[in-house]
């Protein structure tokens, strides 16, 4: 249940998103402390440890909730007449974003959007659950309409499907125990400090580029990362926020840490973003979503999901 969102070309690798807006484009919307560049920016978070530009950062109490869509970009309604019916497709179990409901219905956070999205296009909406790897075949063999299912946009997918704009990021984010959270991060603040990370992650090749006088030490997994942070063995971990957020808030962390510091969105190593497939030249159905992820987020929708399946902000 830990969603590590890994750039989902495969179920194990999603939290990497660099193969889950483009970077410079979400930057130049989200304010400074909201999201950091360090080769750019001047000084200035349930189940376990589980996009086109980002305009601002709606505040909703207790956190914040991330907008990426730019209101000063509203899309134009499509004509909606040809469709009549939405078959979604979704993975089985990747709580929050997917898991099967009490009720043995396909629930969580990309359920609810699509549903949202169907009332806002006004067409019969069905939801199908598959494994993560059978998804794009089913979609590309007219068993289902769309896949809503966190898949990263990646140049390897767009070759298969077409994809709608993004509809959430993956940041990465530092970690610290409570008793030395920064508010801002910067390379020259890490000077010398220990640095936990996945090794051969995304995520240890953003640290090499830019935070070069830190000292990494990397680890084969979340479980000896947390824990190395958690036993003061490192000053700062640093990963998948999502994640993070999930075991901050949850009890395997033991009350111990916090995040220091900003979201991390270069897409360069963290991904374009997650994005709803169609199928190739589908483009009724996908200018159909776009408009219709943008009227959700438009009438707080979007945020009331939001903070339903997230109670620590990763942003």
């Amino acid at each position: 249940m830990a969603p590590s969102q890994q750039a989902k070309s495969s179920k194990s690798a999603r939290s990497l998103l660099a193969g889950l807006a483009v970077g410079a484009c979400l930057l130049a919307g989200l304010p400074n402390a909201e999201a950091q560049n360090p080769a750019k920016q001047p000084p200035p978070a349930a189940p376990q440890g589980t996009q086109q530009a980002a305009p601002r950062v709606a505040q909703a109490a207790p956190q914040a909730v991330p907008g990426f869509w730019d209101p000063r970009r509203r899309p134009e309604r499509p004509d909606l007449s040809r469709l009549t019916v939405i078959r979604f497709l979704t993975e089985t179990d990747y709580p929050p974003f997917n898991f099967t409901g009490a009720d043995g219905n396909p629930a969580g956070f990309n359920v609810d959007l699509a549903r949202s999205l169907c009332e806002e296009i006004k067409v019969t909406c069905t939801v199908q659950m598959r494994r993560f790897e059978t998804l794009v075949d089913a979609l590309s063999s007219n068993r289902g309409d769309a896949i809503i299912a966190s898949m990263a946009v990646s140049p390897q997918l767009r070759a298969r499907v077409d994809f709608t704009d993004p509809y959430y990021r993956v940041p990465a984010r530092f970690a610290s125990r409570k008793d030395a959270v920064m508010p801002e991060i910067r390379p020259e603040y890490l000077e010398g400090k220990k640095v936990g990370v996945i090794a051969g992650s995304a995520h240890e090749a953003y640290l090499k580029a830019m935070f070069t006088d830190a000292e990494l030490h990397p680890y084969p997994n979340d479980d000896g990362l947390r824990s190395a942070l958690r036993k003061g063995e490192v000053d700062f971990i640093f990963g998948d926020a999502i994640s993070l957020a999930f075991w901050i808030n949850g009890t395997d962390s033991g009350d111990c840490c916090a995040f220091s510091g900003g979201p991390f969105v270069e897409s360069r190593f963290f991904g374009e973003g997650i994005g709803i497939a169609v199928r190739k030249g589908n483009d009724v159905l996908r200018q159909a979503l776009n408009w219709a992820l943008f009227r959700v987020w438009e009438k707080g929708r979007y945020t009331d999901l939001w903070l339903r399946y997230f109670s620590v902000s990763p942003f």
